[in-house]
């Protein structure tokens, strides 16, 4: 079981990672408006980066439950995901089954606490503070680990203060992120910017 759980993360990861990017940002047109096959969750997430640029990395959303309709919207696409993951994972593995309500229950976790409490995102998931409030904000697709970020190119530092001890965003003894700091800079490096907007 804890083989598949452990699967399932990596799975649940690069989805994280596919569902930012595609989903929730959208892709370019050129000469139109952005594509999502779910408009309504693209128009959520830009409100949200709306919102946050202006209140450095607040977002009162969160305050106000599911009676902001972005946060409903959250809440009910995360429960579609698991429970769709979970139902078709659960025949060929209990542990990933487990992993997908894991992760879709974690990432709102981290996701609404990271906005209500900004100055814990930036010691704890820095990556994402970076995809908000850095200058480029299609970059940095993960929300809770940074795993996929590093392996698809697409985790854009803009500062020292907002670089992850190691590429897995895990509290790791000095010796072992060393390791995987070289690693990554040697096959995955990610890429670095020279100032954050305001």
């Amino acid at each position: 079981m804890w083989k598949g759980f452990l699967v399932g993360l990596v799975v649940a990861n690069g989805f994280e990672w596919i569902a930012h990017k595609y989903i929730l940002h959208g892709t370019h047109r050129s000469g139109k408006p952005r594509y999502s096959p779910v408009p309504d969750s693209m128009k959520s997430h830009w409100e949200h980066h709306r919102e946050v640029r202006k209140t450095d990395f607040y977002d009162h959303g969160y305050v106000e439950g599911i009676s902001n309709w972005r946060t409903k919207n959250e809440i009910i696409s995360l429960a579609v995901v698991a429970t769709s993951t979970s139902l078709m994972f659960y025949p060929v593995s209990k542990g990933m089954a487990a992993a997908a309500v894991y992760s879709a229950c974690n990432y709102y976790y981290i996701h609404r606490r990271a906005h209500l409490e900004p100055d814990w995102a930036m010691k704890k998931i820095p990556w994402h503070y970076d995809h908000h409030m850095n200058s480029n904000q299609d970059a940095n697709w993960c929300v809770t680990k940074p795993w996929f970020d590093y392996v698809l190119g697409t985790r854009v530092i803009s500062s020292k203060d907002l670089q992850e001890q190691n590429p897995l965003g895990m509290v790791l003894p000095a010796a072992v992120s060393k390791i995987l700091n070289f690693v990554a800079a040697t096959y995955f490096p990610a890429k670095w910017v020279e100032k954050v907007l305001p």
